[in-house]
């Protein structure tokens, strides 16, 4: 262990020395955090709305008036005809559009259902279905206003209410930033390790140094462990920092054990740190190394395992897939410590499967890396 400790203080020394490394290592995960953490964000507000008017009556205009006092929609003009929103739409101008016919106050007071057109900009899906939904929910809500104005009058006997009163747990206010920055930190964290140790392992080859290491009576074994503890501990830091952030910055609560937190944290990094060993293993240089982490690891783990996109939404034989990848289980856990406050009681299987996959691909790595050391 002493020689281990010697090659840690090494690599340490080596790793001041490098400025570049330095703020790769700790800066850029705070920075990433900062931007990712505003840019990712799936709610959907101020959406820009065309209104055409063909009845101009007093109902009419309260109607339209009664989609800008939501708060979910911003007024971007008015549209003489329907056939005018289309420019507007494709132009940009405008994603949702709203008609209201001729005659719709005259339905009101008859007693009929009115009509309503709404013409959303399908090109973002995500967009236009909470839009829909927003404008739907809008709806509903003036016309239960009016029919409870008409029925005011009648005998309290005649009628029947519903007191729905909807609960939200874990994330009250359904700010979608809550659930996307702890996914941040999962992503900063795998990208940080593995690049890292990756890129670090080749550049020691790339330079020559591995060469004289080998020289030395250092076992392959005290080699691996000596290089790999280093980033193990930048990862630590960076969590610590990114968690500062999340909670102090965005006030992103965490409602579990920071030393959960930690622990678990340390069997991801068991997968990123044989990971990016792997990577070391099959590439000859540092931009080879960096263009098999980011094509070969990072693209599929980002998409494929629920960073944004549901994995109950994808085809079977994907789903089956996202099984082999440890962000997957990572992102389980680091949203039910962060939202959910659940432990380890919970949390058992993505840990279990956590070590399972961690000990199976260093194990791999180490061998692969003691074969081209001989």
């Amino acid at each position: 262990m002493r020689t281990v400790l010697f090659i840690i203080r090494k690599e340490f020394i080596q790793f001041r020395r490098d400025r570049k490394m330095l703020a790769l290592s700790f800066i850029a995960p705070v920075l990433q955090l900062l931007i990712l953490a505003y840019a990712a964000s799936l709610d959907v507000r101020t959406i820009p709305t065309v209104v055409c008017d063909q009845d101009r009556t007093r109902e009419s205009r309260e109607f339209a008036g009664s989609f800008f006092h939501a708060g979910y929609f911003a007024e971007a003009g008015r549209a003489e005809t329907a056939a005018a929103i289309g420019p507007l739409i494709d132009n940009g101008a405008a994603a949702i559009g709203i008609v209201i016919p001729r005659g719709f106050a005259a339905g009101l007071a008859a007693g009929r259902p009115p009509q309503l057109q709404v013409i959303a900009d399908g090109a973002d899906a995500n967009s236009a279905g909470i839009g829909l939904a927003y404008a739907t929910q809008i709806v509903n809500r003036e016309l239960m206003r009016r029919q409870q104005r008409a029925l005011s009058g009648l005998p309290a006997g005649l009628l029947v209410r519903i007191d729905s009163r909807p609960r939200v747990w874990y994330n009250p206010s359904l700010q979608s930033r809550n659930f996307m920055v702890p996914g941040v930190l999962g992503m900063l964290l795998m990208v940080m390790t593995m690049m890292l140790t990756s890129l670090g392992v080749v550049r020691e080859r790339e330079s020559g140094t591995m060469d004289q290491l080998l020289v030395t009576p250092i076992r392959p074994w005290q080699l691996i462990v000596g290089k790999l503890a280093p980033f193990a501990a930048i990862g630590l830091v960076d969590i610590t920092l990114v968690v500062a952030v999340a909670t102090l910055w965005f006030r992103v609560p965490l409602a579990g054990s920071l030393a959960l937190l930690y622990g678990l944290s340390l069997l991801f990094i068991l997968n990123t740190l044989g990971l990016g060993l792997l990577i070391s293993t099959v590439s000859r240089n540092q931009q080879q190394a960096m263009m098999t982490a980011i094509f070969f690891i990072m693209m599929p783990m980002i998409i494929l395992t629920g960073f944004v996109f549901p994995i109950e939404n994808m085809p079977r034989f994907i789903q089956w897939i996202t099984y082999v990848l440890p962000l997957r289980y990572y992102f389980v856990i680091i949203r039910g410590l962060f939202l959910k406050g659940v432990g380890i009681s919970e949390l058992w299987p993505q840990a279990l499967a956590l070590f399972a996959f961690g000990s199976a691909v260093l194990t791999l790595s180490v061998l692969r890396f003691s074969r081209k050391l001989e």
